[in-house]
């Protein structure tokens, strides 16, 4: 079993220094929307992952396809790295500068490009996000599902291939990424997929991209799948008495085929959490947040259906929120649980991790993940999207205890073993990034690595496109 990278450690490579013939035309490209100053260099720098702020040599703030294509063609003669930025909200690491370089910033790439309601179909500039996306689309009657938490952009959820609470019934967005366009090392502009549902010509170079986290080029554009709003919707809460008790609960919800539409386990940490930041007065024990999409008859089967089985494995309080003001109230303090958990502890950081199952195993390796954090003596605290398997583990360590770190680093490696173990994946949706790039061979095997390592290479010779990350060369 391969080591995770320490997060209090860097690769030591030496950084590729921008040239002033490059930063001069940079500037003359860019105007003042290249900077240097240390500020937004540190800005650039770090993510939510526990690594050490590594900033790049310079950011240019981008607001065409036609500006990433100058900045990377410019990289290119001067064989220097480039990291695209969103939001800044990944957590393995992303956009750590490790080998110095340029911060190509897509966040004022905000253009919905094209609209077609009756297909079904948008294409929307890199630094679009998810909130920005729905609530213009709204007034068609639509929406996209894929919902992180974070408000991310949407060509970083692509590069990383996101899913998040939506995630059991609408997939990830590996299903609902159509086409891209992306600037390649070279500086080259191409395009891939189209807006059909489906094609069989040649290559399928949109999924080769969709997860690639940048390390292939740097997406501008997306062309993703939309779907009607739904005519009725309903959220729910249940608590129970223990976390296999909920996870047994949502297993046989899923293994019976009803079309819920999230299912998201906070364990009594979490719930302790979310109440002292959102004010909610949940009971404080492990619980179930589930939101049913469909026609009202539907969401009320639905709804009985997993009441039901609840019941039987000791499920109570079951209490529905109707109204788009109490479900907006909840899934709000769901998606601020990151934030709420680390006001657990003030002054911390966290060591978070996420791995993914099969359904079938999840409650063995939530019940083993959970006994070691007991054990272990660190404030933690889970949350889930226990519908399709994937969960996160967040463990909060004082800033520069190493020992303390050391702890939650073991901690994360032994659950993310169990995962690969029990078939599953060492990240469901965080990336690889920096933090993961030991398990990324224990879970894919070295042929495999290898044979990413040599596309990589193909596409980007120089190895200037986010170096460093997923795997070394």
């Amino acid at each position: 079993m391969n080591a995770p990278l320490p997060p209090t450690a860097l690769p030591l490579v030496e950084p590729r220094p921008v040239p002033p013939a490059m930063l001069g035309a940079l500037r003359e490209h860019f105007g003042e929307r290249c900077s240097t100053a240390l500020a937004v260099r540190e800005q650039h720098g770090r993510d939510e992952s526990p690594f050490p702020v590594t900033p790049p040599e310079v950011v240019v703030f981008c607001e065409s396809t036609d500006d990433v294509a100058a900045a990377v063609t410019l990289a290119a003669e001067h064989a220097v790295p480039v990291i695209a930025f969103g939001t800044g909200s990944s957590l393995e690491g992303h956009l750590m500068a490790v080998q110095g370089g340029v911060s190509v910033d897509v966040a004022r790439m905000t253009q919905i490009v094209r609209l077609n309601a009756e297909d079904l179909t948008v294409t929307v500039q890199a630094g679009v996000t998810r909130e920005q996306l729905n609530r213009e689309i709204k007034d068609q009657g639509l929406f996209f599902p894929i919902d992180p938490g974070a408000n991310a952009s949407l060509g970083g959820m692509a590069a990383t291939r996101a899913s998040g609470t939506n995630a059991v019934r609408y997939g990830t967005m590996r299903e609902n990424v159509l086409g891209l366009t992306v600037v390649t090392a070279s500086g080259e502009v191409i395009r891939t997929g189209t807006r059909a549902r489906k094609s069989s010509a040649g290559y399928d170079l949109t999924r080769l991209f969709v997860g690639s986290e940048g390390t292939l080029g740097v997406i501008t554009e997306v062309t993703l799948k939309l779907y009607p709003l739904p005519e009725a919707v309903s959220a729910a809460i249940c608590h129970f008495p223990s976390i296999d008790a909920a996870v047994q609960a949502t297993m046989q919800t899923i293994q019976m085929g009803v079309p819920i539409a999230r299912c998201e386990l906070l364990d009594v940490n979490a719930v302790r959490a979310v109440n002292a930041q959102s004010k909610l007065g949940l009971r404080e024990s492990p619980m179930l947040l589930m939101e049913f999409h469909g026609s009202a008859a539907g969401v009320k089967e639905q709804a009985e259906t997993v009441q039901a089985l609840a019941s039987e494995l000791g499920g109570e309080d079951f209490e529905w929120a109707s109204t788009p003001e109490e479900r907006t109230r909840l899934w709000t303090a769901r998606h601020k649980a990151y934030f709420a958990g680390m006001q657990m502890s003030p002054g911390c950081r966290t060591v978070t991790t996420d791995t993914c199952v099969p359904i079938s195993r999840l409650a063995e390796i939530l019940n083993a993940s959970v006994a070691d954090a007991d054990a272990c003596g660190l404030p933690y605290y889970i949350v889930g999207h226990v519908g399709d398997g994937n969960f996160h583990l967040a463990y909060l360590v004082k800033e520069g205890d190493a020992a303390q770190r050391a702890v939650a680093e073991d901690l994360s490696a032994q659950m993310v073993q169990r995962a690969i173990a029990l078939e599953g994946t060492c990240s469901g949706e965080h990336g690889i990034g920096l933090h993961k790039m030991g398990f990324l061979v224990d879970e894919a095997g070295a042929g495999a690595v290898a044979m990413m390592r040599s596309i990589k290479l193909a596409l980007d010779p120089k190895n200037i496109m986010n170096p460093g990350k997923i795997f070394t060369l």
